[in-house]
């Protein structure tokens, strides 16, 4: 595995897959997925507030129309441009919008997301066009909204965390797929049943999907309002009204003059990445530790890189950033370990592209500890993220 701009979507999957593992836990309780530990009882409160809605039905051209997106499901026979014709647009965009080409056949029920927005029709899907917080823009996990059910159970907390969800005429959340995800990870992810997710997506019979797919992620249904997990509220006001509109700070301090910095001035500024592993000492003030010697290779960039790469030599240590607990260990699909390390303050620190892991889930770890090896690679790095909540932060705030 060598750092390109490939990695970044595998590793937010291996980051998403071990926080939904964590997040589909009580934080003081782990729960039991084969019932091992069950004592022979079994409660099916949490099946009944887990349960999905039906998928909305589409207009006569198959369009379900949302807020800020709108969905085409497919009719038996389709293409993908045969869909565009019926729903007026360009064959070309919507195929590139959904990582596919326009001559590709499509399964009957299969949804497809559309670029840009059509004319909803008198006899639409009837689905409300109320606008909801959290709403994820095209490209983009929700974060807000996915926060407010996994990270929340995992202790962490947001603005938007009360927000309900699954109310009729609530959006879902959009979800689009990165390398190497799967259904049953997307599932875990947002804590629904891959059965729901491939219903409300005309996924196939092996749940296959593709990266750049657009899913939609199932609402909680009647079941799930009746069990208690989330209460419909009843608007009072329309949006907006009643409500002071703040002042914005421009209004009543003018912005400061723009300088910007020309391209040469920026690189003759930009100093030479050092070997921040070789400078650490016993008496660092850094709030973590280097988790790995080496220089870095890779920089963080929000949205393409979610972390820091270390370039380390194949088989030496990897340590713990800090004193914490292993909140989880899993796989990516080509079998490589990843770990993540709960610490004080709701903060997260992932371990990727590393091998022969020795601790297990649920340990204390105590900070400079070796936790497992760099894995062998060309070149040979390991991958290192800090999570606050779900929300992904400069790893170099906390180490230098």
């Amino acid at each position: 595995m060598t750092p390109s701009r490939a990695t970044p979507p595998l590793r937010a999957l291996l980051l998403g897959v071990a926080l939904s593992g964590l997040a589909a836990c009580n934080p003081d309780q782990s729960l039991d997925w084969d019932l091992r530990q069950s004592a022979n009882t079994l409660n099916t409160s949490d099946a009944a507030r887990g349960a999905t809605g039906n998928r909305p039905s589409p207009d006569g051209r198959g369009v379900i129309s949302y807020p800020t997106y709108q969905v085409a499901v497919a009719e038996r026979g389709d293409t993908v441009a045969s869909l565009a014709a019926r729903v007026g647009l360009d064959a070309g965009a919507v195929a590139r919008y959904n990582g596919l080409t326009p001559e590709i056949g499509l399964r009957h029920g299969e949804v497809l997301a559309l670029p840009s927005r059509v004319a909803e029709s008198a006899g639409g899907s009837g689905v409300s066009t109320g606008a909801i917080a959290g709403s994820a823009a095209p490209g983009q996990i929700d974060i807000t909204s996915l926060a407010s059910g996994a990270i929340e159970r995992a202790g962490g907390t947001t603005a938007a965390a009360s927000q309900p969800q699954g109310v009729p005429g609530r959006e879902p959340i959009r979800h689009q797929v990165l390398r190497g995800e799967t259904a049953f990870t997307i599932a875990r992810l947002y804590n629904v049943p891959a059965k729901a997710l491939a219903d409300w997506n005309g996924l196939g019979p092996d749940l296959a999907v593709r990266e750049g797919q657009y899913l939609m992620i199932p609402v909680p249904g009647e079941e799930a309002l009746d069990a208690g997990r989330v209460q419909p509220t009843v608007d009072s006001a329309p949006p907006g009204v009643g409500s002071a509109t703040p002042l914005p700070p421009s209004a009543s301090t003018p912005l400061p003059d723009e300088k910007p910095v020309t391209v040469a001035a920026a690189a003759a500024a930009a100093p030479a990445s050092p070997n921040l592993a070789a400078q650490q000492t016993a008496a660092s003030a850094a709030r973590f530790a280097f988790p790995a010697d080496g220089k870095i290779i890779r920089a963080y960039d929000k949205g393409k890189n979610e972390g820091i790469d270390i370039g380390a030599s194949a088989g030496s240590a990897v340590r713990a950033a800090a004193d914490g607990t292993v909140a989880a260990i899993t796989q990516d699909t080509d079998q490589v370990p990843i770990l993540v390390i709960r610490h004080d303050g709701g903060v997260l620190t992932v371990y990727a592209n590393i091998d022969g892991i020795k601790v297990a889930k649920g340990a204390t770890v105590k900070r400079g500890q070796t936790i497992a090896v760099v894995r062998a690679g060309s070149p040979a790095f390991l991958h290192f993220e800090v999570r606050q909540g779900f929300d992904s932060t400069d790893p170099m705030a906390f180490l230098q």
